[in-house]
């Protein structure tokens, strides 16, 4: 940058190359803050990501499945490996629920900024009058725990079922019982993965899934945090949402936490979910420093 100020005091038309470079340090400081943000206990861990579609049928489901393809592709551009390990797809459109493993350094501390429930409005492309519809989906997310983490899974406690993996309209992925619906009874926490051919890698999976899940449990009950978890589950559906997609009768991305607006709709909707990120970590950063909130 000091090389193109000198140039820039000579004369040399050096405006665009400037301005890059200064855009490209912002990015970049931007990064190392977030970074420093990230100081959870499994801040730097990989993701495990449901999405859950609200009430409204298809409307809902198809709002889920664009969650889904946000957070794949804003993986993509991390340089995340991500796996979808299970969907359940609607009948018309979209997907009811699914589960996202996203592997990368800080994936889960980035991916908390994402917990809570989505709201998008739009014209409904399922409606043939081209009404506005409002819909909701929720994102929860657990970190992976490493298999150093003692979990006490005993093999008594688990009921497991095997079914064949289907894909969407119901067209089979494979001929025999290779997915896999592992079911924890002391906490009736259930997981599945149906992404494999081979039954014992989707059993592998889910059992790392479930590990996640309980020792996010036993984390909750040694922190007392059991109450804030499960308040911040709220009915998927009005007046719960974290954040709003409103693509008619204008075009804004807002966090309700942040107060972040977005105006670029399409391009947060392609995976560009840095700034909402960071301006989340910042929030919470500020809400534990004056003892308004909690990590």
């Amino acid at each position: 940058m000091e090389a193109f100020l000198e140039l820039g005091r000579e004369g040399e038309p050096v405006e665009e190359e400037f301005a890059a470079e200064l855009q490209s340090l912002a990015t970049r400081l931007e990064e190392i803050e977030a970074e420093s943000l990230l100081s959870g206990e499994h801040d730097s861990a990989n993701a495990i990501v449901t999405l859950n579609a609200g009430a409204g049928g298809t409307e809902a489901q198809d709002w889920a499945q664009m969650l889904q393809r946000m957070y794949l592709r804003w993986a993509e551009r991390k340089g995340f490996k991500r796996e979808i390990s299970d969907s359940v797809y609607g009948e018309e459109a979209g997907i009811k629920s699914a589960t996202i493993m996203l592997k990368g350094e800080n994936a889960y501390g980035l991916m908390r900024s994402e917990v809570g429930v989505h709201r998008l409005v739009r014209i409904s492309p399922f409606d043939s009058n081209a009404r506005r519809h409002t819909s909701f989906a929720s994102v929860y997310v657990y970190p992976e725990i490493d298999d150093q983490i003692e979990i006490d899974i005993r093999t008594e406690d688990l009921r497991v079922d095997t079914f064949r993996a289907s894909g969407a309209g119901g067209q089979h992925v494979n001929m025999t019982d290779s997915a896999v619906r592992i079911t924890h009874l002391p906490t009736n926490t259930v997981v599945q993965c149906q992404n494999e051919r081979s039954q014992h890698k989707n059993r592998a999976t889910a059992m790392t899934m479930l590990r996640a899940r309980l020792y996010a449990l036993e984390l909750a009950k040694k922190r007392s945090e059991a109450d804030r978890i499960e308040a911040s589950k709220l009915n998927i559906d009005f007046g719960s949402q974290i954040r709003n997609y409103v693509l008619a009768p204008y075009r804004l991305v807002k966090d309700l936490r942040t107060s972040v607006e977005i105006g670029n709709v399409d391009r947060v909707l392609d995976g560009d979910l840095d700034k909402l990120m960071h301006a989340y970590l910042v929030y919470q950063r500020t809400r534990n420093l004056t003892g308004t909130g909690t990590s």
